[in-house]
Formats: C-alpha cells, sequence, structure tokens
C-alpha cells in the first residue's frame, strides 16, 4: 500500500509541476512576443459551385489571423494539415483562461510570422529552428476548436454550452475506435508544408505542456490539381467540387455561421465543425471496374463532371434522369446533395486532406481522408447527409474510425482579444 501511494504522490507531484511549468510558460511566451515586437500582423467523394473548390499551384493568399471568425474555416486548403484533439489538462477555471490566452498569443504569432526572440545564452532557445532563423509570415493558419466534454462540471461551462454541440454519434456504417474519437479541444494547423504545420505543433504543445495533452492526431495532405480543377482523393476523383460558394456573406450567414438568438451570446461567429477519419480500402477499390467506380460516386472519374455532364462544374439535371439511368439514385452525390428545395439548407462547407498511415498489421495500406465541414447546424446539415448516405455502395470500400463534433470559437478580433474570451467571461 506504501509504495501505492508514494507512487500517486509521485504522480501528483509531477503533475503539479507540469501545471506550473504550464503557467510559467504561458507568461514568459507572452511576455516574450511582446518583448520582441516582430509580429507582422462520412463520405469520400461529396457533393456538399464553389469559388474555392479547391487547391491551385499558386499558393495561397495569406490569411489574416484577426477577425470576426476564424481565418482557416473560409481559406482554401493548404497542401499540408494536422488535425489534433486535445485533452485539457488545466485543474481550473483560472487554467483554462490562461491556456486560451498561450494558445491564442502562440497561434497569433505564428500565422503572422516573426523572429523568434533569444531567451539567454543558458535558457533553451526559444524556437525548435527547423523553420530557419525567421517564421514565415502567412504561411499558416490555426483553427480551434471546442467538444461538448469541456462543457462537464469541471470549469463551470455547462449552463454556456453550445445548443447543438454533443458526441458524435456512431453511425450505421462506421466501426469507431473510442481512443480516435472526441476531446476537449480541437486544432486544426494547415500551411503550405509539412514542416511549418509540424513547427507549429511543437511550439504551441511547448508552451501548453501542463493545460492540455494529445489525445490523438491524423497529418494530411491535398495534392496539386491533376490536371486542374479540384484535387483527388485516394479513390482517384476529385473532391470537394460541389461546395457553397461561401464567399457571398449571404451564403456563409445561411449556411455556415452562428447568429445572434440561436445560441448562447458568446457563440455569435462561431461554426460546427465536424471531423470523421475515413480509411479508405484502397487494394479493394483499385479492383472496381472504371464504370461500376464513376457509377457508385456519379461522376466521371477523369473529368469530374457529372455523368451526365462535360465539364468539373456542370450541375447535374437530376429532374431529366428521374429514374436514376445516367446517374444512379443511389449513387453518392445524389444521395449527399440531391439538389431539392427540402435539401438546399443543409448543404455543408466540406474540406477534405488525405493521409498515409503506412500499413496495418496485416500488411494491408493504411490510407484514407480526414474529412472536415462546417455548418450551422451539425444535426439539420451534416447528419441529414449521412442518413441518406447510410448503406450506399461506396460503403463497401470505407471505413469511418475516427473524428469528432467540435464549435469552432469566434475569431479573434484585435491584440487585445483572445480565443474563447466570450466563453471564459460570460
Amino acid at each position: 500500500m506504501s509504495g501505492v501511494r508514494n507512487e500517486r504522490c509521485a504522480e501528483d507531484g509531477m503533475s503539479t509541476v507540469r501545471r506550473r511549468g504550464f503557467l510559467r510558460g504561458a507568461a514568459a511566451g507572452v511576455g516574450a512576443a511582446m518583448a520582441a515586437g516582430t509580429l507582422t500582423g462520412g463520405a469520400m467523394a461529396g457533393d456538399a459551385a464553389s469559388s474555392d473548390a479547391g487547391s491551385t499551384d499558386t499558393p495561397p493568399p495569406a490569411a489574416g489571423f484577426h477577425g470576426a471568425h476564424q481565418s482557416g474555416i473560409l481559406t482554401p486548403p493548404r497542401r499540408a494539415t494536422a488535425m489534433v484533439s486535445f485533452d485539457v489538462t488545466a485543474e481550473d477555471r483560472r487554467e483554462l483562461t490562461e491556456l486560451l490566452r498561450t494558445l491564442t498569443d502562440r497561434a497569433r504569432f505564428l500565422a503572422t510570422g516573426g523572429t523568434p526572440p533569444p531567451l539567454g545564452i543558458t535558457a533553451p532557445p526559444s524556437d525548435s529552428g527547423v523553420l530557419g532563423p525567421q517564421v514565415p509570415a502567412g504561411d499558416l493558419t490555426v483553427t480551434a476548436g471546442v467538444g461538448s466534454s469541456l462543457f462537464d462540471a469541471r470549469f463551470g461551462l455547462t449552463s454556456l454550452k453550445p445548443l447543438r454541440l454533443g458526441a458524435m454519434p456512431t453511425f450505421p456504417d462506421d466501426d469507431l475506435d473510442p481512443a480516435w474519437c472526441h476531446g476537449d479541444l480541437s486544432l486544426q494547423l494547415s500551411a503550405s508544408s509539412p514542416d511549418v504545420v509540424l513547427h507549429a505543433l511543437r511550439d504551441i504543445a511547448r508552451h501548453t505542456r501542463g493545460g492540455m495533452q494529445v489525445r490523438w492526431r491524423l497529418d494530411g495532405f491535398t495534392s496539386p490539381p491533376r490536371p486542374s480543377g479540384t484535387p483527388r482523393n485516394h479513390l482517384g476523383f476529385k473532391d470537394g467540387t460541389a461546395n457553397p460558394d461561401t464567399s457571398r456573406a449571404a451564403e456563409a450567414d445561411r449556411l455556415l455561421w452562428v447568429g445572434a438568438g440561436a445560441e448562447p451570446v458568446w457563440a455569435t461567429g462561431g461554426t460546427y465543425q465536424v471531423v470523421r477519419l475515413i480509411r479508405t480500402l484502397v487494394e479493394f477499390w483499385d479492383r472496381v471496374s472504371i464504370t461500376e467506380q464513376e457509377r457508385m460516386i456519379g461522376r466521371s472519374r477523369d473529368s469530374g463532371a457529372p455523368l451526365d455532364g462535360s465539364a468539373e462544374f456542370d450541375a447535374p439535371r437530376y429532374a431529366r434522369d428521374p429514374q436514376g439511368d445516367v446517374i444512379p439514385l443511389d449513387s453518392h452525390i445524389r444521395l449527399a446533395n440531391p439538389r431539392s428545395p427540402q435539401t438546399e439548407g443543409q448543404r455543408i462547407l466540406r474540406r477534405g486532406y488525405n493521409y498515409d498511415r503506412g500499413m496495418d498489421i496485416n500488411g494491408n495500406l493504411d490510407m484514407g481522408l480526414i474529412f472536415c465541414c462546417y455548418q450551422q447546424d451539425p444535426v439539420r446539415q451534416f447528419e441529414a447527409v449521412q442518413r441518406r448516405l447510410a448503406g450506399e455502395p461506396l460503403a463497401d470500400y470505407t471505413t469511418p474510425f475516427g473524428g469528432g463534433y467540435f464549435f469552432v470559437l469566434p475569431g479573434v478580433r484585435d491584440r487585445t482579444d483572445w480565443l474563447g474570451r466570450g466563453l471564459l467571461l460570460a
């Protein structure tokens, strides 16, 4: 028994050291950034016409950090991403506040760029150095969300929980692994190259140690358009062709942003994020005829056009094909987006990233999709789409194994603001 007590005491002592280290690191990180003064400012081929349908060979424009909404939501997908879920280890509301303030300070610096400050000869370097002496400006977006578990009894936030935020349910075709599901906080780090993403992850982990720890993480990428248009997923099909045009403010307000009155006041300007980790059984898919593949998806693999069209962004004409002779009734695009007045309000902003984890224990290729989508209401939008997709032919070649529901916090409006300020000070 004494050995068990000693072991527990040791663990408690280490936990205290980690928390104190986090709080000291938070204060040091904020001070160093200010002193430096160098900041410059379920479905695989979803039919979710789009102004940001995919990446191009030209680097995407820099996304400003400050604004009413977090910039990573509307920014076109970058080449590399890390989707990371965290468990919060902060002990009380004060420590949670320090965590979110620290996260904001690091995200601001990493997204806007600058020179990491020297901390002295005897101190560890303030930066890992993997990007060289300068953090590039405008190459990174950081998108932060909160899971339903953050609103338990630990921090006194239960009454402030967004109305539609809950644990992601298990859908009929899922094979969910609890180790790859849910979380208190979500972070998506996206940039033009993997080293920028990994640098940001290391920096944030360093400065928040003791306040949160990784629950699960999956790295992804988008491919260059081949030969043009929207990038392709591991099935060989273009992914995200029919996103809504959220560059139009009215469309974004209708489908994406949470507005005043519908949710707690602090949530205004946020949006719901659904993350689905979907394995693709590529070795089986690659043995299917191209005709069958295209009928399962509803599009031409080469051009991305619907089977009744000739170009990628042609709208399918379902009214001319009521029996599904050209585009089958159970094809993915027809189920995901029937293009009817009744389903128009169910559209989602889809963001897909490929992943490759090598092999599984049986020697099979372990590849798939990090599916991420944003919407005003996950029940009205994502879940309605997911119910229609249940049992689709494509489900024989995909296995959703993880992910979660998160509420993406409103944006950081200026240098005095921080992520979650409205929530923690409500």
